[in-house]
């Protein structure tokens, strides 16, 4: 049986069985939208920034010894795949009494808070107040960093390594706030932020295995990957972490936001691949560290 524990700001989903230095979590797959949000974005623009359904496509993975995270809240409330200095200060009504760095995301509108929720569709009518964005870190973003975190830890005390896979779906095409506007996207992109948070074998075998189910994969192209695979990973440590981007058009329509038949077999092609990598992962380790 899977154990599950829940909190306000994502579930945790312990292996079932053996257990392996796997961790797996989708930080954008959250909908729940909480009372304080305030946007005056309409619903369905708030929906084509949610990865619809990512968590339950990888459900597979504590079948496999892994643990699997997944956030309850939207990416629009607050971004659990940017750092926490990664504000915009003209979205405050005053100014943040910590330590800020804007990134390239917060410029096109998608740093930690949101600017818009589609190109020209802003997020907000006012200014947001330091105290509610303070919330928001308090009581969502940092309780899933923590519990990245804490599932990391401990697959490194039990076993020695960790290979953690950061979970998302992408638009079959960027808009203007990508980087890559108006291009087709492959099925699949595997990033490890320009090879700094993984053992390049464990990136090119995690390609490989997912060109192998037959997808067009690319790796680091349009995306190099977010702030949470600097989170956990140190690959010097035996620590890697990857971030696996899926097309949508492979499982959903992306104008009705609802599952396609295709949603069924990118599930089965999806536990081949985690089956594999539990093979690989246990391929690793000395007999020591499988106990």
């Amino acid at each position: 049986m899977v154990t599950q524990e829940n909190n306000t700001a994502c579930f945790v989903m312990r292996a079932q069985g053996e257990s392996l230095p796997i961790v797996f979590d989708s930080p954008h797959s959250g909908i729940e939208m909480p009372a304080d949000f305030g946007t005056i974005a309409p619903h369905e623009a708030l929906l084509s920034g949610w990865d619809a359904f990512v968590d339950e496509l990888w459900a597979c993975v504590p079948r496999h010894g892994g643990t699997l995270i997944g956030a309850t809240f939207p990416r629009t409330y607050i971004d659990a795949n940017r750092a926490a200095t990664d504000i915009d200060a003209d979205m405050l009504d005053a100014p943040w009494p910590g330590a800020i760095a804007p990134e390239k995301y917060s410029a096109r509108g998608m740093g930690l808070l949101r600017r818009y929720a589609l190109p020209g569709m802003p997020m907000y009518d006012r200014k947001l107040t330091v105290a509610e964005v303070q919330h928001r870190l308090d009581a969502y973003y940092l309780p899933y960093r923590r519990a990245l975190t804490d599932a990391a830890d401990a697959a490194v005390a039990q076993h020695g390594a960790l290979w953690h896979v950061d979970c998302h779906s992408m638009k079959s095409r960027g808009n203007a706030m990508n980087v890559d506007e108006g291009a087709q996207r492959p099925d699949m992109v595997v990033s490890d932020r320009l090879g700094t948070t993984a053992d390049p074998a464990f990136t090119a075998w995690v390609a490989e295995a997912l060109r192998g189910l037959g997808y067009r994969v690319l790796v680091n192209t349009p995306y190099q990957g977010g702030d949470l695979l600097t989170a956990v990973s140190d690959p010097a440590k035996r620590r890697s972490s990857v971030q696996i981007e899926i097309n949508r058009a492979l499982y959903m329509d992306e104008a009705r936001f609802v599952k396609h038949a295709g949603f069924d077999t990118l599930g089965r092609n999806l536990e081949t691949f985690t089956a594999a990598l539990a093979h690989w992962v246990r391929a690793q380790l000395s007999p020591k560290e499988i106990s």
